[in-house]
Parts: C-alpha cells; structure tokens; sequence
C-alpha cells in the first residue's frame, strides 16, 4: 500500500514481483540495504521516502506487534506510511472491517460531484460519507464510485445520458 502514493496500480504490479522476490519477509525488509530497496522501487517515484517507510513499517510490525498487521484503525495510522485511506484499505481485505471509507481521488471528486461532499481533503469527505452513508455499504463504497467514474462520469468526460443517477445527481446535465 505505501507503493501505492502517487502511483498508478499498474506500475505497482511491474514493480511488486521482483520486490517480493528479494525481500520475502518484514525481516528482509528492514535488515537488506535500503539502497537495494530503493533501486528496486524507484520507478514508483518518492522511492526514497517510501523506502524509508516500508523500512520503519516493517520494523515496527515485527517489534511492536509480532508481525501481524494490527485491525484497528486508531493503530493503523500510527504506523510509518500509513493514513486513514491505506488503513481503512488494509482494514477492509484483510478483516472484512468498516472502520470507515475509503477516500481516492476518484471517491473526492464523484462525492463532491453527487453532492456528498463540499471539501478537497480526504479526511473531511470521509467525515462526510460517514455520515451520510449507511455503514453498511461503507466496505464497497469506493468500489462502488470507482466503477461509476470509469464508466460514466470520468475526471475528462462524464456521460450523464447513460448514467443510472442522471436523475438524482446534482451535477447531471441531463434535462
């Protein structure tokens, strides 16, 4: 996940095979040269802050908690690398855990397009989908919007024609 900052999903997986190829453990991780870290996550960019992180959060997950990734979010966060959107993430593959929702750039802009949100920080869009959304669709919100802004309202062109909340959305411009 802390690969992940500014990064597409795609160039994650070019670079993630061969990652785990030489650092198998959280061990690993911490105890190889973090220039050898470094090179390897370089085309991720900030590979040297996010080398930094990945170091100090696998040091502290074997440390401080025996190598299992904690499932509280309040935890979570305190760890190198990691806020409330890679923490609710973690949370919600690995425990199945609503903590909360995650927020990408696509949740932010589709929330402030369907009248969810007014805010530009993921923090208080969260704040505002917690409260505006059952809990019990908060584990694939996201996906939700995610699949919405792919198909049909994407950050360079929306189709409201085909869209199915053209007619709830405050932001169609279909008449």
């Amino acid at each position: 996940m802390i690969l992940s900052a500014q990064c597409t999903d795609e160039q994650v997986n070019k670079v993630t095979p061969k990652l785990f190829a030489e650092f198998r453990t959280p061990e690993d991780f911490y105890t190889q040269p973090l220039a050898a870290l470094e090179n390897l996550i370089y085309s991720t960019g900030f590979y040297k802050n996010k080398a930094k992180n990945i170091r100090e959060f696998c040091r502290r997950l074997v440390a401080d908690h025996g190598g299992v990734i904690p499932d509280e979010i309040e935890t979570l966060v305190k760890l190198p690398g990691i806020g409330r959107k890679t923490a609710n993430v973690v949370l919600q593959e690995l425990y199945r855990k609503a903590s909360g929702v995650v927020v990408d750039t696509h949740v932010m802009r589709l929330s402030r397009l369907l009248g969810l949100s007014k805010h530009s920080d993921a923090v208080k869009v969260e704040r505002d989908l917690i409260a505006k959304v059952e809990k019990r669709f908060w584990l694939n919100w996201s996906l939700y919007l995610i699949f919405l802004g792919r198909k049909y309202c994407t950050a360079r062109k929306r189709n409201c024609d085909d869209c199915p909340l053209n007619d709830i959305c405050p932001s169609s411009d279909v008449l």
